[in-house]
């Protein structure tokens, strides 16, 4: 593969890497204007997950073999079932239980994010990643605080600041990856 084709593809993928950033950006901005219904499309979301999930579950029982393996598989089909139907006729419902996993994951997220920098550290712009993940761990240290009085607007807020902060996190990197790339050619 020659030089020019290998600038070519870099020089791509840093143009889709800006463009997936400033939707990541569009989308947290959305989600923070309408927390509530940013919280209920997550509820639904899941909620289709789940029942497509169950559905599957149930769809491979009829090719287990033994008793105790087609038992297994159409309990846990029913419960995933059980549970996303729940959750989809009743979203508002949910959103308590998707808040504590929406604070668990993004504590989780923020110490990945924290990996992730000191991996790219070397990298300009690496120490944006880093800012992220305190971000991230922050935020869901504060929704763990605030159950559940906060679980109307909490899934819709905080997942709009971490996209927000996440495209922007992958912006300020893409463009410091576009700016090495260009000293380079």
């Amino acid at each position: 593969m020659a030089k020019s084709e290998l600038r070519g593809i870099a020089h791509e993928s840093i143009q889709w890497s800006i463009g997936l950033s400033v939707l990541m950006i569009l989308l947290g901005v959305v989600a923070l204007g309408w927390p509530l219904a940013a919280g209920v499309a997550v509820s639904a979301i899941v909620a289709w997950l789940l029942m497509l999930t169950g559905i599957l579950h149930l769809g491979f029982a009829w090719h287990t073999s033994g008793a105790g393996g087609l038992l297994w598989e159409v309990l846990v089909g029913v419960v995933y079932l059980a549970i996303g139907i729940y959750l989809f006729r009743n979203p508002l419902a949910g959103l308590t239980s998707l808040t504590v996993v929406l604070a668990a994951y993004l504590v989780l997220k923020g110490f990945a994010e924290f990996g992730f920098a000191a991996a790219v550290r070397p990298l300009s712009g690496s120490g944006w990643l880093l800012f992220d993940g305190m971000v991230s761990v922050l935020l869901g240290v504060m929704i763990a605080a605030h159950l559940p009085s906060s679980t109307a607007w909490a899934v819709g807020t905080m997942v709009g600041v971490a996209i927000l902060f996440s495209g922007i996190s992958r912006l300020l990197l893409a463009l410091a990856a576009r700016k090495l790339l260009l000293r380079v050619v």
